[in-house]
């Protein structure tokens, strides 16, 4: 009897990751065809605003390092703090699968500029701008998101239906996860201020169309 619950809870939690994932990408492709619905105007302004950008990496102008790790530490734990506080309000459950739609938006809007700023030189630049950081960040919040669906969804059947027991042990491994979540943001911020301006820093030239240089930095 054991074994088959442990057996139903594995797969109902395998079918959310599957749905979120599922939801993720969605938001991406979204995000990658609103390019699309922006005015020329707007498409003109967002491609001067990465150019200058591009500049600045040529330049060794953008700030990295020490200099944006609070900032991008902070900014990632915002994300998951969010989850976390719509996960303990059960209500919020909706909202945590609309970050996740969000986030993914977010991915592909990126991309798709770039994309389409610089055509298959655009795709490379992402893969040095965009993937690094969001390598670890994407599966953090997903665990995330699904953690505090599941909690949501515990703590509304337990009050409704009396179902369970206390809530002590449910809460404290939501915030285990929570915590372990938080945990690989900070590594993801380390990745973003430290080794992403080294990746963009050999890319930049293959977007502004000069030859990459492969020096060491």
């Amino acid at each position: 009897m054991r074994t088959s619950a442990l057996q139903t809870s594995v797969k109902d939690r395998l079918s959310l990751y599957v749905f979120v994932f599922v939801l993720f990408v969605v938001g991406v492709v979204f995000g990658a065809l609103m390019i699309n619905a922006l005015t020329l105007d707007q498409q003109q302004d967002l491609s001067d605003d990465i150019r200058q950008f591009i500049l600045h990496i040529q330049n060794g102008t953008m700030a990295q390092g020490g200099e944006t790790f609070a900032d991008r530490a902070w900014f990632q734990a915002k994300w998951l703090l969010l989850v976390w506080v719509l996960g303990l309000t059960v209500v919020g459950m909706p909202f945590v699968l609309a970050l996740d739609f969000l986030k993914g938006v977010l991915v592909g809007f990126a991309i798709g500029m770039l994309v389409r700023e610089f055509a298959w030189k655009g795709l490379a630049f992402s893969l040095a701008s965009v993937a690094p950081v969001n390598l670890i960040a994407v599966p953090a919040f997903l665990i995330a998101s699904v953690s505090a669906v599941t909690f949501a969804v515990h703590v509304a059947k337990s009050r409704l239906f009396g179902r369970f027991g206390p809530l002590g042990r449910p809460l404290l491994a939501y915030t285990a996860t929570a915590a372990a979540m938080l945990v690989l943001l900070i590594a993801a911020a380390l990745v973003e201020s430290y080794v992403t301006p080294i990746l963009l820093r050999w890319a930049a030239p293959l977007v502004a169309g000069l030859p990459a240089e492969l020096e060491s930095f």
